[in-house]
């Protein structure tokens, strides 16, 4: 046999052996492959995270006579803020913004505990593994996962103990407390002497596990969103009555529903496109909305302060700065709901003008052309005999904000199916 002959020869073999293994490569992975699908879609579920509370910064707690000294400079204390989720998990994780901030926040120690059981719950977060980091002006630091049992619609302890600027958000409708000092007073809860209706520091608390999977809805708007009117500390924002009813926990409230979180990103006196309390919403649509931990939908409930104190007179200019929000949302695979402006008569700044606009604004939106669903939140408001004002019973007795009827019935008009 020639050695041409033996060449062919031991080609033919290896090309048969080559053929031989990728067959059965392919037949293994063929019969491996569903099962690798099917753990790989648990591992994802539970891997995913979903903001479970949010609070939008609003901007710089003013120590001192100056906005520099807002911006560079507090006091060293232990805050306790008492936040409030919607959705449970098994591990957490921690926001602790220094958004307004012209100097690095030093945040010396940061806890997390139920409110039910503090003693025994509470875990010290870490920043990269260390209990010490310091956060960037400008900037955020994010704490490592920790395992934690996070309960549905309960309160939780987030205590900083930290010196330097304060971002914050002051009109929380809820009650936490400060300890001053230069020491980490987290441990000892009868040093908390100050009482405070304001969030500093933290933002954001996601949970990771089963559920989180289902992912997060937004309501991104004004002091309507944020809850002004409602009974402090009661949790009685449109958004916990929303939270209370995909949770499916309330009996009175319980909708045939897959748990979802809900995340409040409104600021009392905030406006679509100017700038009246804290960053205009097409500004911080980003950060307060379309950034959240799983969000998969938003409900944008903004514009009637453009009317009220932004002196906006132009449907068409509002219209297209909701539709701007809806693009922004969509570039992102996010679905934008709106939310007609609510009834004002009666208020000293709800001139005919105001009204006109405000008509011809809901009027687009019922029409379908500007969001990708409609959350009527005027029809469920106004009065039944003047339709330009807010019912009397849902009236804080402002003219203008909701009390906790008026949320109740906002809560408890959502289509959850449009969600």
């Amino acid at each position: 046999m020639s050695l041409r002959t033996l060449r062919t020869h031991a080609e033919r073999v290896a090309l048969l052996v080559l053929v031989v293994a990728l067959l059965l490569v392919a037949a293994l992975y063929a019969v491996i492959a569903p099962a690798r699908a099917g753990a790989g879609a648990g591992e994802d579920r539970d891997g995913a995270w979903a903001g479970t509370w949010y609070a939008a910064p609003v901007g710089a707690e003013p120590f001192g006579t100056s906005a520099g000294a807002a911006r560079g400079g507090g006091p060293q204390w232990t805050v306790r803020n008492v936040v409030h989720t919607s959705l449970g998990g098994s591990r957490a994780r921690v926001t602790v913004s220094n958004l307004f901030g012209s100097v690095p926040l030093d945040l010396r120690h940061a806890t997390l505990a139920t409110v039910a059981d503090p003693g025994r719950t509470m875990r010290t977060l870490t920043f990269r593994g260390q209990a010490r980091t310091s956060v960037p002006a400008g900037g955020q630091a994010v704490s490592d996962p920790l395992a934690f049992e996070v309960p549905a619609l309960a309160d939780l302890y987030v205590s900083v103990y930290a010196a330097g600027p304060v971002t914050w958000h002051p009109g929380a409708q809820q009650t936490s407390s400060i300890a001053p000092g230069a020491t980490d007073r987290a441990a000892d809860p009868g040093v908390f002497t100050r009482i405070t209706g304001a969030w500093r520091y933290v933002t954001a608390v996601d949970v990771q596990g089963s559920g989180a999977a289902d992912g997060s809805i937004v309501v991104f708007g004004d002091s309507i969103t944020e809850g002004v009117g409602s009974t402090p500390g009661a949790d009685h924002r449109w958004t916990d009555i929303l939270a209370n009813r995909l949770s499916g926990q309330h009996a009175a409230l319980a909708a045939d529903a897959a748990p979802r979180a809900v995340l409040n990103a409104g600021i009392g006196g905030n406006a679509l496109l100017g700038r009246l309390a804290g960053p205009s919403g097409l500004e911080r649509f980003e950060r307060d909305a379309l950034a959240r931990a799983g969000v998969r939908t938003v409900v944008v409930e903004l514009g009637i302060n453009d009317l009220l104190g932004g002196g906006q007179r132009d449907p068409a200019a509002l219209l297209a700065g909701m539709r701007e929000l809806v693009r922004l949302g969509h570039a992102r695979g996010v679905r934008v709901l709106g939310a007609t402006l609510s009834p004002c008569g009666g208020l000293h700044a709800c001139t005919k003008g105001v009204q006109e606009v405000r008509d011809r604004v809901n009027a687009a939106i019922r029409d379908g052309g500007v969001y990708d669903g409609v959350i009527d939140i005027d029809r469920v408001l106004r009065d039944r005999y003047k339709p330009l004002a807010l019912w009397g019973p849902y009236d804080s007795g402002d003219r203008l904000h909701p009390g906790d009827a008026g949320y109740l019935a906002m809560g408890r008009g959502v289509d959850l199916g449009a969600l």
